[in-house]
């Protein structure tokens, strides 16, 4: 039997290649056209040639969002962009408009398409019915059940995606109109505002908000894999390299030891309080179990608050005087307890002794982000290695 495939999103290049790193499967990316992330970076014909020549290297998959809702201006020159990213090496297209089953599946057999969250599929006659039209995965709409989508996959057969982690919808996934009623961006072609995020002022004491809290099924993950799910997506095109190291190397850790029955709850504890820390959102398992309530969202009083765990990232080794060398993110000092974490998935330990800028000068603290610094270690790290304080106390 195959192994789940854990899905990364990647807002750029540089995103891309650390997700890869840190152990997802596939990564999905938005081109620069028909995505539905039009803040984020984005990635050119170009771009997405090396993102697909670096990943096939690592034997693994690119997927592409073409999942705006079309109208009729945006028409032109779609044929030709699909043949274009097709060329460039595009493993899938995530879809959500009818049309483009059909035109991919006619012409480029030899590369699959999913259909998107987007879509709303919720039932397994809807997705029946797209399995007729060529559709080779369902992403489901974030509302369904595990039970709903274990029925679907024993009616179907289908490969059946499911998101596991990030930000929600507070409307039903793919049907949200507020960002083009309030702002006139349109959520469905990639201008979303997140005005559920908004707090909008009332006559009571506090604003009221109508914000989901963040989904987290990382408890969940064994359950996942024995219903049959083929993939479990993590959310976050425009999230940073340390968010999706630390979420992508956490998941990859727990996937496989649940595939190697060493899956203890101490380790799960240490996992899920690594994941509480690179966000600044309360999580929730949403609609995974049971019908989401009112405990699953925010209405007023909410706080999104930052920590500053993140210490730098590891961009070379000083051999001269055998030290790495760290780009620094946010304040520590000496005697701070931290870890190098690394894409192999190795956790160095470590308390901070002393600190050097570039020069070799002696640092009392560490206190400018973007500064490079320099720490004794005996030995290199791997390439996009990290540093984070230790927060953990069991």
């Amino acid at each position: 039997m195959d192994r789940i495939e854990l899905l990364s999103p990647a807002g750029d290049l540089e995103r891309l290649k650390v997700t890869l790193l840190y152990g997802a499967d596939a990564v999905y990316i938005g081109g620069e056209k028909y995505s539905l992330r039009a803040n984020a970076t984005n990635f050119t014909l170009e771009n997405i040639k090396d993102a697909c020549i670096f990943a096939h290297k690592l034997n693994k998959k690119v997927y592409l969002t073409l999942n705006i809702v079309f109208h009729n201006e945006d028409m032109d020159g779609v044929d030709d962009y699909i043949k274009d990213v097709v060329d460039a090496g595009i493993d899938a297209f995530i879809v959500s408009d009818p049309f483009i089953i059909s035109h991919i599946k006619e012409n480029y057999p030899q590369v699959e398409v999913h259909l998107s969250t987007q879509n709303s599929t919720s039932n397994y006659k809807a997705i029946e019915y797209f399995q007729s039209e060529g559709v080779d995965r369902v992403v489901l709409a974030r509302e369904v059940s595990l039970m709903d989508a274990k029925e679907m996959i024993e009616k179907t057969g289908i490969d059946i995606e499911m998101f596991i982690h990030g930000a929600m919808c507070t409307c039903f996934s793919g049907r949200c109109a507020l960002s083009n009623y309030v702002t006139n961006r349109d959520a469905n072609r990639g201008g979303c505002a997140q005005v559920c995020r908004f707090a909008f002022k009332t006559d009571l004491e506090k604003d009221f908000t109508m914000a989901t809290k963040d989904l987290n099924l990382a408890c969940y993950i064994g359950d996942m894999i024995d219903a049959g799910i083929k993939s479990l997506k993590v959310e976050g095109r425009m999230r940073s390299l340390y968010y999706l190291a630390t979420v992508i190397g956490t998941y990859r850790e727990i996937i496989d030891s649940y595939y190697n029955n060493t899956l203890t709850d101490e380790e799960m504890k240490i996992l899920e309080y690594r994941l509480s820390r690179v966000a600044n959102r309360e999580v929730s398992t949403q609609y995974l179990m049971k019908e989401a309530d009112y405990k699953d969202q925010y209405y007023s009083g909410r706080q999104e608050l930052s920590n500053q765990d993140y210490l730098g990232l590891i961009t070379g080794y000083d051999y001269e005087n055998d030290c790495l060398i760290m780009v620094e993110r946010n304040y520590f000092k000496a005697g701070d307890k931290i870890e190098f974490f690394t894409p192999t998935g190795k956790v160095y330990s470590y308390v901070v002794d002393k600190i050097y800028d570039e020069d070799m000068n002696l640092l009392e603290v560490a206190r400018h982000p973007e500064q490079v610094l320099k720490l004794k270690f005996p030995e290199e790290l791997p390439v996009y290695s990290m540093a984070r304080l230790v927060t953990y106390e069991g």
